[in-house]
């Protein structure tokens, strides 16, 4: 099948117009309850956006599995906020490197008046043969090797857990619902490969939830935040003071931020990361903490993400 790609200024204008309007929505959608006609006006808006992708339109009442050969994986937002041309027209971009690379496993859609799934299931691969330069090559690939193959057995659990729940779902005579997974590669810099898996789910409310997945390119290893630091040092604290700090900052800058930092209801403030909070590492080798939605503000915050500077880790970094 072959797409045309190419993103006009004239998509590029009527998606950014499209992305204001799906943002309007956004407050709507996540009230505990919407009217039937609130969401068929979400429907709406989000079906006009997808005309606009390379994708043929999708017969309503057929469920489709498909193999994509293309080395690629989908980026993705959260649907209000979604440039549907921009995103596809990454969704084929190569990726990096020759140690590792994503495919777009199988793709599940379904779409009826009531029911939309858009799941995209990646899958890493790892190259039969590494580069002959690299050090210890066969055991950095059998590392790479057993990581991919654990992290593509969690996707795998994740998205059928998923499809299965919406085909259940379906047998509501009443209900409305809306699932979409797409990934994302956060290959920014040569040492390490990050998938970051995009799960969207909408059912009255909507809810988007990350997960990220790091191997560290030089071991085959997957990487964990405790892995950054050098053994025994207290990581935990300055992250988390440094998020309190721009949590407040932002705050102060804008009036329309809110996160639970100083909440009347003291169980809701965020006090601390844990080894178990998402992370990757950016462009600059900084650590950068994400928060799903709800985490650590109310839900229309949607997910946050923040970066913490070199200088906060200095002395404790590997």
């Amino acid at each position: 099948m072959e797409h045309d790609f190419s993103v006009t200024e004239n998509q590029e204008n009527e998606s950014k117009r499209l992305d204001e309007k799906m943002r309007s929505y956004r407050e709507i959608y996540e009230k505990p309850h919407m009217s039937k006609s609130q969401v068929e006006q979400l429907r709406r808006t989000i079906r006009e956006a997808k005309k606009m992708t390379p994708r043929k339109q999708r017969n309503a009442g057929i469920i489709r599995f498909t193999v994509a050969a293309a080395a690629a994986a989908g980026i993705f937002i959260a649907l209000p906020n979604l440039s549907y041309p921009i995103a596809h027209a990454m969704e084929q971009m190569p990726l990096i490197g020759p140690l590792a690379s994503a495919v777009t496993f199988r793709n599940y859609e379904y779409e009826s008046d009531r029911h939309m799934a858009d799941i995209s299931v990646p899958e890493i691969r790892i190259p039969e043969v590494l580069p002959e330069t690299l050090p210890e090559n066969s055991q950095v690939q059998e590392n790479l090797e057993r990581s991919a193959d654990e992290i593509n057995a969690e996707i795998q659990e994740i998205t059928d857990e998923l499809i299965a729940g919406f085909e259940t779902n379906m047998q509501d005579q009443e209900g409305y619902q809306d699932i979409v997974v797409k990934s994302e590669i956060l290959a920014t810099q040569a040492d390490y490969f990050t998938l970051k898996l995009i799960c969207y789910q909408g059912a009255g409310s909507g809810y988007q939830w990350n997960y990220y997945y790091t191997i560290d390119l030089n071991t085959g290893e997957r990487l964990q935040l405790k892995d950054l630091f050098r053994e025994g040092a207290d990581y935990i604290t300055p992250i988390s003071e440094n998020i309190k700090k721009q949590m407040q900052a932002r705050m102060d800058a804008d009036e329309n931020v809110y996160y639970w930092l100083n909440d009347e209801i003291e169980a809701w403030n965020f006090k601390a990361i844990t080894d178990e909070t998402s992370f990757y590492l950016n462009e600059k080798d900084n650590v950068v903490i994400g928060f799903n939605e709800g985490d650590v503000a109310p839900m229309y915050m949607g997910t946050v993400e923040f970066e913490i500077p070199a200088e906060v880790l200095a002395g404790i970094r590997k």
